[in-house]
């Protein structure tokens, strides 16, 4: 039983791994983001928890400004991999990570609205609740969702068990019965 009880668990966080990982490796840095970037070996070209701002670049050691903005951790790791390559380092072993993602927004029917930090695997219950909870007047089966950089126009409608992305608006509209 204990041995079944350890394979279960076991399962449980390789599967949580895996989805960690899936999420960084299509994962597309925006404004918000805190970053590191580290150089094997080379602690002057390894810079940690930097905040990509509006414009969506970094000012990196000998490349200069970088435009980070819409990269995937690894696309930029190869960025930076390929400009050091040759004239700085021989072999540079450049690892990029996701200190902190871009906030998500919860506004409408809950208690406290505001900005919240993103963490993956959150929904739609789980950002309500880190908001307060619903209002007794909230709409609690569906909510709107404004993934980032989308016209409101382009709300998709999700109930509480959807996944939230960094960066989305999540509005919990008022219910009328």
């Amino acid at each position: 039983m204990a041995r079944w009880f350890a394979l279960a668990v076991l399962s449980v966080l390789v599967h949580a791994v895996f989805a960690a990982d899936e999420l960084v490796s299509h994962y597309r840095l925006g404004a918000g983001d805190i970053i590191s970037i580290n150089v094997f070996d080379e602690k002057d070209l390894s810079l940690a928890k930097v905040k990509l701002g509006d414009a969506g670049s970094i000012s990196y050691p000998m490349l200069g400004e970088i435009q980070v903005k819409g990269l995937t951790p690894i696309e930029l790791q190869q960025k930076i991999t390929a400009g050091l390559k040759g004239n700085y380092l021989i072999n540079p072993q450049v690892t990029v990570s996701i200190d902190q993602y871009r906030d998500v927004f919860v506004n409408g029917q809950v208690y406290k609205p505001g900005n919240y930090p993103y963490q993956p695997g959150l929904t739609v219950r789980k950002a309500v609740s880190i908001a307060g909870g619903f209002k007794d007047r909230a709409n609690k089966n569906i909510v709107s969702i404004i993934h980032e950089n989308q016209d409101k126009s382009a709300a998709i409608k999700g109930d509480p068990g959807t996944l939230v992305e960094p960066g989305d608006t999540i509005t919990v509209e008022e219910s009328f019965f």
